[in-house]
């Protein structure tokens, strides 16, 4: 699934939902599972680990719908010509440095 279809499928099933609750409020979802993530990542299979992982980007794609961003086109905008802070495609930033 891509990451067009992933916001596809998630606008089809919540988005009645989702802009009734508007960003704010989705996003205290988003945190939410979050925290559950950190939580499997400490201590559960790697089958929780996935569904996790998978409620995550489900969330942040709902989100995105909400304030009507394309990931796809966000993603290859921002990484799509190598790491944002030196511009390669391996980064070389320095470790204390973000990227």
């Amino acid at each position: 699934m891509t990451l067009d279809e992933l916001q596809t499928l998630i606008d089809r099933m919540y988005s009645r939902k989702d802009e009734a609750r508007g960003v704010e409020g989705t996003f205290m979802w988003l945190m939410e599972e979050i925290g559950e993530l950190a939580a499997a990542l400490r201590e559960s299979s790697p089958e929780e680990v996935a569904r996790e992982f998978a409620d995550v980007l489900a969330w942040l794609a709902t989100i995105a719908n909400v304030a009507g961003v394309n990931l796809s086109e966000a993603v290859q905008n921002k990484y799509g010509s190598g790491c944002p802070g030196c511009g390669q495609m391996v980064c070389v930033c320095a470790d204390e440095e973000k990227p």
